[in-house]
């Protein structure tokens, strides 16, 4: 699986990419009001790409249980400024992490190449879509919904889910092929609902190529009431089981310590005979 995005290639078949995560944001759950200046955040891509990231995803508005929305000029003056400066700068693959098409569109104007939409093209009216069809980028789809309840099976309900989001896609010319899924974990559900899609996750994986993101979110620490920054071994630890279910990128705060439990994953996961 090889895919092309705006200047950028990369393939799913050899190895587990990582996504290193950049919040532009004061009040994201791990690592809010870190990165805000240009400087910062430009020093910490550089130090997750030198760890082992493949991708940087850049967000400038939390999506955490609790957050208030930002107005569209706050999120384009967090994250544009720095995705021109880091594209400029570092040889990455950079994704915005946006469900707004006029900051995913002013983004791969920047330098973005990859759109990772928390809300699967299914936040506005077709507009994600087409921005994607336009630049024919790759698009990150990810699972969410308002609410925390399931009138059926919850794997059924992603999968219609997604079914949506292709059906969107191809309504507005962009192809689908070019779409990554993201189960959500976190992103209404409940600690059970984590744990049955996390338990269930090989299903997913005939539908489109899939993205992990778990990184540190409450749900690993819920049974040993860890705090965020003590969540680390269960991130791991969630992600080499996503990465033996079919995972092929994993979305972190801590690239260097997945860098090195990939060292060896990777080698049995990809494993051929000679």
């Amino acid at each position: 699986m090889i895919f092309s995005s705006l200047g950028k290639t990369f393939s799913l078949s050899s190895e587990t990419l990582i996504m290193g995560i950049l919040n532009i944001t004061p009040d994201s759950f791990s690592d809010g009001g870190k990165f805000t200046s240009v400087d910062l955040a430009l020093k910490h891509a550089k130090l997750l790409v030198e760890q082992g990231a493949h991708i940087i995803d850049i967000g400038g508005q939390s999506t955490r249980p609790g957050h208030c929305e930002v107005d569209l000029n706050t999120e384009l003056n967090r994250v544009i400024p720095i995705i021109e400066k880091i594209s400029k700068e570092l040889d990455c693959i950079i994704s915005v992490d946006t469900y707004r098409h006029e900051v995913a569109e002013a983004a791969l104007k920047a330098g973005a190449h990859i759109i990772n939409d928390v809300w699967g093209l299914q936040k506005d009216n077709g507009e994600m879509a087409q921005v994607a069809a336009k630049y024919n980028c790759v698009v990150i789809a990810m699972h969410n919904q308002n609410s925390k309840n399931y009138t059926e099976d919850i794997i059924l309900s992603l999968k219609k889910f997604f079914k949506k989001t292709f059906e969107i896609a191809e309504k507005n010319g962009f192809n689908p092929n070019k779409i990554i899924i993201d189960p959500g974990i976190g992103f209404g559900k409940g600690y059970e609902e984590n744990i049955e899609v996390l338990n269930r996750l090989e299903e997913l994986t005939f539908i489109a190529p899939l993205l992990l993101g778990v990184s540190k979110k409450g749900f690993i620490g819920k049974d040993l009431n860890l705090t965020p920054d003590e969540r680390l071994e269960g991130t791991i630890s969630v992600n080499t089981l996503g990465v033996t279910k079919g995972a092929k990128i994993i979305r972190v705060h801590n690239v260097l310590e997945h860098k090195k439990a990939l060292a060896i994953l990777d080698k049995i996961v990809y494993f051929k005979k000679n």
